[in-house]
């Protein structure tokens, strides 16, 4: 394992991550589990196609949902702060020798897609649509209120070269690390935004889109929406939590949505924008390092994953045994 530092001198600047285009089987249910109980707000729906975003936002859309009888990911999407960025990350990308092309996406006005060396289908743009903010519309705010999409957390078998790259060709800094017993990189959190992260990486079989996470204000948020949930029949889609990450610090729930998709709403991590900020590096078997408060992440969580569409998984390149909840034993 090695730290590297990270890229100040790029051409271009990304700013943050920005949405997910998934498919989706039955567009019905996914309106009712991401609308009716998590409270996300539509910004525009066609008979195949939902566009979604956080109660806070101005951009169109941070969930895109296509109704097209699978369940995968199209694209993990980041925004860049001008137009002129896009040129400059496209030269980037051919001249790395990777995939780097201009394609037309709804609502946003240039999209340049390119794919990583692991094969991460990513999308870059400068501008979308503008929509009204919900923020001061408390009407509408129900579910969890989500606020807006905050990060990407990816399966990557190969974490080290993976976590290189987005340092150190796309300006991306550490955070936090994680660690096996051999000194193998298992996990990374990076960001632009300047919190914990915009991308996560996660030792897996991959590569595969762990989770997508979503800012919420409060932990009495994320309560409600369990409550919420609970009353509304998807008990079963509650996945891990509520609990406190070591890692990050925040306050997070893992569930389901009828896809397989999994989310994560969150609140309570920290600041991260001073360029002189050190990463805090955890051992794969600190109990503390999943849930602050011990509690064991279940065996899901380590294997279930979306696989993105056109993409083959292969398996991790290092070996490595996190703790895990025995849920098996109690049933």
């Amino acid at each position: 394992m090695a730290l590297i530092d990270t890229n100040y001198s790029l051409p271009f600047n990304v700013i943050r991550c920005s949405h997910i285009e998934y498919a989706v089987k039955d567009l019905k249910a996914t309106k009712k589990f991401y609308v009716d109980i998590m409270g996300f707000i539509v910004s525009e729906e066609t008979e195949k196609s939902l566009y979604l975003r956080g109660v806070e936002e101005q951009n169109h859309h941070c969930l895109v949902f296509h109704e097209t009888g699978k369940s995968e990911v199209y694209t993990l999407g980041f925004k860049v702060a001008f137009d002129k960025d896009l040129d400059m990350m496209e030269r980037h990308f051919k001249g790395l020798g990777l995939y780097a092309e201009f394609v037309d996406k709804h609502a946003e006005e240039r999209t340049l897609a390119v794919k990583t060396p692991i094969g991460l289908p990513v999308e870059f743009h400068a501008h979308q649509t503008k929509v009204p903010t919900m923020m001061r519309d408390y009407a509408k705010h129900k579910g969890l209120t989500p606020l807006r999409f905050d990060h990407i957390n990816c399966f990557t078998p190969d974490c080290q070269s993976t976590y290189e790259f987005f340092v150190g060709q796309l300006g991306f800094k550490l955070t936090e690390y994680t660690l096996t017993q051999k000194g193998d990189m298992w996990a990374a959190w990076t960001h632009r935004k300047g919190n914990v992260h915009d991308m996560a990486l996660t030792n897996g079989k991959g590569p595969r889109l762990h989770h997508a996470g979503i800012w919420t204000a409060s932990v009495n948020h994320i309560i409600h929406l369990l409550d919420v949930m609970a009353a509304e029949g998807f008990v079963e889609n509650i996945e891990r939590g509520p609990g406190r990450h070591g890692i990050s610090n925040a306050f997070f729930l893992y569930v389901l949505d009828p896809d397989g998709h999994r989310i994560e709403p969150f609140t309570s991590d920290y600041l991260t924008v001073d360029p002189d900020w050190e990463p805090l590096g955890w051992d794969l078997r600190d109990t503390r390092r999943q849930t602050l408060w011990g509690a064991p992440a279940p065996k899901s969580w380590f294997e279930h994953g979306s696989v993105f569409r056109g993409v083959d998984p292969v398996e991790s390149k290092i070996e490595s045994k996190p703790i895990m909840a025995n849920y098996e034993d109690l049933q």
